[in-house]
């Protein structure tokens, strides 16, 4: 995933240009300027100069927009292949003031720390390479070009640095606590996974992150399913869906983790089918809330199967009905796949497909396979909506069923805690007696107003109800 850059045009004479103001600015003695930089678990302070604004390239390694890079494919082609033209500069420059999110859309955030800079100037040093390339300023730089400035003040790093030492560096400045701007979230699970391809531990990467190792270990799952899910979507024409797609989806991804682990040890097909419909339900962008009620009871009541049209369900499959499926070459066979996981899997299938043609914007594509595709994504969305109300609806009569009985047991954990508190009132001789026995009376009110209720309508009552109500006549005939 790291890998070395070859120098930008002019790299050399740039370069040389940084040396003479450095030593421009060590020659002039007095108190100079610099940079603290951790590196390799120690500081190092750099010099920090002014350099043309022109002459200063846009970080193509940057962690800042590793994952918004998928949102044109096409340019991010070509900005693999060559990081320095014209135009895939330009494309960095547009990402680093569009929005985590929604590249189409301008980041907010840019546009306050452009007014910023219009305002008070630049306050803290960017950081460069000895060829003029950004590790940290990237977005400052962008926002002071949108402002016509024509420098900008960065320390420079070593001319030995590696690129393992730029993103290390990078990441290092990113991760402090009082820095400014965090990474989006799909950038910081990039960063994790660069950080483990060098060799780094768990602990390590955690530590760096701050972070827990289990929080770590999640994050390694999400993008992982990520990654999956992108190879999935992937039609005939190689359209697929992107990192970008999924930043906004943070917190509804951790939820699905947490309930996929509490679930995979007792039924792993319960949790692989609602592993599968939770992220089709990410994917048609439901809320937090709405996606929490496809849980255990939305599928043991069989919700999203009473409101799935036709035209999306998929049926018992060949595949799906096999004992067994064969390991080519090996001579092995392991069990296969439920007929729900399939099916629920299947469906998922078809909504990424979908939802990635959708979100492409293909222009080459004909309308009616749009049309087709929207459709599709439409008629899911209506059924999972359906489900997903009638979901609510069974778990909120399920709690007022519930609500009853949790009340009562309430109660009588403040009548045990009462009886301890009674104990050492008398014990300090500090009991108000009179308050007390108008305490009990309420109670014998309460409890007689419970029996009146808990009788009607029960022909065989319980031990406990059939109790209350002979305490509650005994005591009605004295």
């Amino acid at each position: 995933m790291l890998r070395e850059l070859p120098q930008p045009p002019r790299a050399a004479e740039f370069s040389e240009l940084i040396k003479k103001k450095v030593e421009e600015v060590r020659a002039a003695g007095g108190t100079r300027e610099t940079v603290t930089v951790d590196w390799n678990e120690q500081q190092a302070h750099v010099e920090v100069i002014d350099l043309p604004l022109s002459g200063l390239y846009f970080n193509p390694s940057t962690h800042r927009i590793r994952a918004q890079r998928s949102h044109d494919p096409t340019r991010d082609e070509l900005l693999e292949k060559d990081p320095w033209s014209a135009e895939s500069q330009d494309y960095l420059r547009f990402l680093l003031q569009a929005s985590p999110t929604d590249p189409n859309i301008r980041d907010t955030d840019f546009d306050k720390l452009k007014e910023s800079l219009d305002q008070f100037g630049q306050n803290d040093p960017g950081l460069v390479t000895h060829h003029g390339i950004l590790v940290n300023g990237n977005t400052r730089a962008a926002a002071l070009r949108e402002l016509r400035a024509q420098s900008m003040r960065v320390g420079v790093l070593p001319e030995s640095f590696s690129w393992a030492d730029i993103n290390a560096v990078e990441l290092s400045l990113q991760l402090r606590k009082d820095h400014r701007r965090d990474y989006s979230y799909i950038n910081r699970l990039l960063a994790m996974e660069e950080q483990a391809s060098l060799g780094r531990t768990p602990e390590q990467i955690a530590k760096e992150f701050r972070i827990q190792v289990k929080t770590y270990h999640q994050e390694r799952w999400i993008l992982a399913t990520i990654r999956e899910l992108i190879d999935r979507s992937k039609s005939g024409g190689g359209v697929a869906l992107r990192l970008v797609d999924w930043e906004g989806a943070q917190e509804r991804l951790k939820e699905l983790h947490r309930l996929y682990v509490k679930l995979e040890s007792v039924d792993r097909d319960q949790a692989e089918v609602l592993k599968e419909w939770r992220l089709a339900a990410i994917l048609l962008d439901f809320s937090k809330t709405d996606v929490r009620h496809i849980d255990e009871e939305f599928l043991k009541e069989g919700q999203l199967g009473r409101t799935l049209p036709q035209s999306l369900s998929t049926g018992n499959s060949g595949a799906a009905g096999q004992d067994e499926v064969s390991i080519p070459g090996l001579g092995l066979a392991v069990p296969a796949a439920s007929s729900a996981v399939s099916e629920a899997r299947a469906l998922s299938d078809r909504i990424l497909r979908a939802s990635a043609a959708v979100r492409s914007g293909t222009p080459e594509r004909p309308d009616s396979d749009k049309a087709k595709d929207q459709a599709l994504l439409d008629d899911a969305k209506r059924a999972f909506d359906e489900a997903i109300e009638a979901a609510g609806r069974s778990a909120r009569l399920r709690k007022r069923k519930q609500l009853a009985p949790a009340r009562l047991a309430e109660a009588c954990a403040s009548i045990d805690q009462c009886v301890m508190d009674l104990v050492q009132a008398r014990t300090s001789r500090s009991l108000d007696e009179e308050a007390f026995d108008e305490a009990v009376l309420k109670l014998r009110s309460s409890l007689r107003k419970l029996a009146q209720q808990a009788g009607r309508g029960l022909p065989n009552p319980g031990d406990g109800v059939a109790w209350l109500l002979d305490a509650a006549a005994a005591e009605g005939s004295q």
